[in-house]
C-alpha cells in the first residue's frame, strides 16, 4: 500500500527529474541558438545553398536579307547521382538505367555500368556522368523521366546553319580564341553572364520554390552584315572549280556595291567551315584578302591612268612609242611581259595592251610626290578601316625614299604592295565618279533592348574628278571590247571596264618568284556602274596568265548582274582608239 509520504516523495523526484531534464534542454537550446546561431546559421547555408551561372547568349550574325549565318545553341549534359539511383534496389535502378540509355542512345547495360563503377570508387558517390551534347528533343525526353537524381546542365554552343559559306568572314569561337568576325565584333556579340541560387536537399535536389536570380543574364546584340549569303555561296563554289581547274594555290572574289561601297561577297579558297575549323590548315583561317599584301601589277595601271587624266597631262588619245625595253638613265631598267617591236599606242591602248613601258613614259608626266598622294587617297597603304583582325596596310613607301626603280615600277603595280580589299577600294573610287567611300560590311549591331549601334559612317574621300573616273572606265572598256581576251570578258547587254594583272611576286631576295599572282579588276555597266568585280588567282600552273582568271571574272559579273537584277546598258562604247 502507497503512503501519502511515499506519494509526496515520488512526485518531487519526478518533478526534479523534469525540471533537470528541462534545464539540459534549455541550455542546449540557449547554446544553439545563442552561442553558436552564427556558426551554425552560416553552415547550414554553405551546405545548402548552390550558386550557378546563368549564360548570356551570344548574339547571332545575320546577312543583308536576315538569314542566319552564325547562333548560338544550347546543348545539354546528364549526370546522376549513384547513391540515390541505388538508394530504392537494385531492380529499380536497372530499370531507370534502361529508359535513360535507350532515350541516349547509349544503352542501359552502359548506364548500369558507370553506375557501378562510381559506387565501386564511392559508395556515397553523388555525381556520375552520363551524356554530353545532348539536343532539346533529348533532354525533353529525359526530363519527363520521374528520377530527381537524374540532373542536367544547359551549355552553349556556336554553330554556323551554311557550314563554309563565309565562314573565313565570320570567323570561329573556340577554346583557343575566336576569330574573324567573332573577334572583331565581340564587343555587339558578347553576351553578360547572370548567377542565381537555390537551396539543396539532402538528396541533391533543388527544393522547390528556393531558387533566387542574384544577377539577371544579358543576351549579346545581333550583328547583321552587307554580304548577300546566296551570291557568297555562289562565289566560293565557282571559285573552288577555277583553283582546282588552273592548278592555283590559293584564290579570292570580292564583290562591292559602287555606289556606297558596301561588300557584298568576299570569298577564299581554300575556305573555312566554323563548325570544324581543325579541317583546314590554319594559314587559312583568316581572310587573306584583308591580311596579306601582293604587288598587284597591272590593275594598279588604271589608278595612274586617272591620275594623269585628272591632272590634265593626258587624255585618251594621248600617243607614246612605247619599246619593249625602257631605261630611264638613271638606274630604271624595265620592260613588257613579251617582246615585241616598238608599239605607237595612244592612254587607252596602254591601257587595253598593259605595256609597263607605255605606262611608265606618260606617267613620268606626274611628279613622284604628286602620285604618292593620290595613291594615298586611293587607300593604298592604309587598312580598309572594316572590323576585320588582322589586316595589313599594305607597303608604300614614302616618294622622297623611292630609287629611280620605283619610280617608274609604282605606275604598273610592282614597288609597291596592297591588300585585295584595298585595290577594291580603288577600284571603288573609279566606279564612283573618282570618290572613295570607305568599304563596309557591317549594318550594324541591334541590342536586346532594341537599341541599334556599330552603324558605319564612312567619310567619302574625292581622289579624282568625275569626268577622270569615268573616262577612265571607258578606255579599260577597251580591254573588253579589244583586248586579246576579249572574248572571255564580254557580258551580252552590258557594258563592262575591266583591267587584268599578271605580277610576279618578290622572293624576298631581291628577285621574284617564278610563279605569277594573276587577276582580272571590274566594273559593270559603265554607263550607270553598280557593281566592282575583283577575282584573284596565286600561282596558277596550268595557265600562268590573267587568262586564267577572265572566265571566273565573267562568270562572277554576270551572277553578279543577273542576281541583283541590273538594267542593261543602253549606250554605246565610248571611242578610244587604242593605236595612233
Amino acid at each position: 500500500m502507497i503512503t501519502r509520504k511515499t506519494m509526496r516523495r515520488r512526485t518531487a523526484f519526478t518533478m526534479l527529474a523534469v525540471a533537470a531534464t528541462v534545464g539540459i534542454l534549455g541550455a542546449k537550446l540557449v547554446d544553439i541558438q545563442v552561442v553558436q546561431a552564427d556558426a551554425l546559421q552560416k553552415k547550414s547555408v554553405t551546405a545548402k545553398e548552390v550558386e550557378q551561372t546563368l549564360t548570356g547568349a551570344r548574339g547571332s550574325i545575320l546577312d543583308a536579307s536576315g538569314t542566319v549565318m552564325a547562333t548560338t545553341v544550347y546543348r545539354y549534359t546528364a549526370q546522376l547521382s549513384p547513391s540515390d539511383a541505388i538508394a530504392g534496389g537494385r531492380a529499380q535502378m536497372v530499370t531507370a538505367a534502361g529508359k535513360i540509355g535507350t532515350i541516349t542512345g547509349q544503352g542501359g547495360a552502359k548506364v548500369v555500368a558507370l553506375i557501378d563503377k562510381a559506387l565501386k570508387d564511392d559508395p556515397k558517390s553523388k555525381y556520375a556522368l552520363v551524356k554530353t551534347g545532348m539536343d532539346v528533343a533529348t533532354f525533353d525526353k529525359l526530363d519527363k523521366l520521374p528520377y530527381p537524381w537524374l540532373t542536367f546542365t544547359k551549355v552553349a554552343s556556336r554553330t554556323y546553319p551554311n557550314g563554309a559559306v563565309a565562314g573565313n568572314l565570320l570567323g570561329y569561337v573556340s577554346s583557343n580564341g575566336n576569330g574573324g568576325l567573332e573577334y572583331s565584333e565581340n564587343s555587339c556579340l558578347a553576351g553578360e553572364n547572370g548567377t542565381e541560387t537555390y537551396q539543396r536537399g539532402a538528396d541533391g535536389v533543388a527544393i522547390p520554390g528556393s531558387t533566387v536570380v542574384q544577377k539577371a543574364a544579358k543576351d549579346g546584340g545581333t550583328l547583321k552584315l552587307t554580304v548577300d549569303s546566296d551570291l557568297q555561296w555562289f562565289a566560293e563554289q565557282t571559285l573552288a572549280q577555277q583553283v582546282g581547274a588552273v592548278g592555283a594555290k590559293f584564290g579570292f572574289v570580292t564583290v562591292v556595291e559602287a555606289k556606297t561601297g558596301k561588300v557584298k561577297a568576299v570569298a577564299q579558297w581554300p575556305a573555312l567551315d566554323p563548325n570544324n575549323i581543325d579541317a583546314t590548315s590554319p594559314g587559312y583561317w583568316g581572310l587573306l584578302p584583308f591580311s596579306t599584301p601582293y604587288e598587284p601589277g597591272s590593275t594598279f595601271k588604271a589608278l595612274t591612268a586617272s591620275m594623269l587624266l585628272d591632272q590634265g597631262k593626258a587624255n585618251p588619245t594621248s600617243e607614246v612609242l612605247a619599246p619593249y625595253r625602257f631605261q630611264s638613265g638613271q638606274g630604271a631598267d624595265l620592260h613588257d611581259s613579251g617582246y615585241h617591236d616598238d608599239e605607237r599606242l595612244t592612254l587607252t591602248g596602254v591601257l587595253m595592251n598593259s605595256s609597263n613601258t607605255g605606262m611608265s613614259i606618260l606617267g613620268s608626266r606626274l611628279t613622284d610626290q604628286t602620285r604618292y598622294d593620290y595613291l594615298k587617297k586611293f587607300g593604298i597603304g592604309s587598312d580598309t578601316g572594316m572590323p576585320y583582325p588582322g589586316q595589313s596596310s599594305g607597303i608604300l613607301h614614302p616618294a622622297s625614299d623611292w630609287d629611280d626603280q620605283t619610280k617608274y615600277a609604282t605606275m604598273f603595280g610592282q614597288g609597291v604592295s596592297a591588300t585585295q580589299m584595298q585595290m577594291v577600294g580603288a577600284y571603288q573610287a573609279l566606279a564612283n565618279n573618282g570618290t572613295r567611300i570607305p568599304l563596309t560590311m557591317v549594318e550594324g549591331c541591334t541590342h536586346p533592348d532594341g537599341t541599334v549601334t556599330d552603324v558605319p559612317k564612312p567619310t567619302p574621300v574625292k581622289v579624282v574628278s568625275p569626268t577622270a573616273a569615268n573616262t577612265t572606265l571607258g578606255m579599260m572598256e577597251s580591254v573588253v571590247t579589244s583586248g586579246e581576251l576579249a572574248s572571255k570578258l564580254q557580258i551580252p547587254g552590258y557594258r563592262v571596264a575591266a583591267k587584268t594583272g599578271t605580277a610576279q611576286q618578290p622572293d624576298g631576295h631581291g628577285g621574284y618568284l617564278p610563279s605569277y599572282y594573276v587577276s582580272v579588276m571590274g566594273v559593270a555597266p559603265v554607263d550607270d556602274p553598280q557593281y566592282v568585280v575583283s577575282v584573284n588567282l596565286g600561282y596558277p600552273t596550268t595557265i600562268t596568265s590573267s587568262a586564267a582568271a577572265a572566265p571566273l571574272f565573267h562568270t562572277i559579273m554576270s551572277q553578279v548582274l543577273k542576281t541583283f537584277r541590273v538594267k542593261p546598258s543602253t549606250t554605246s562604247p565610248a571611242d578610244y582608239p587604242p593605236y595612233y
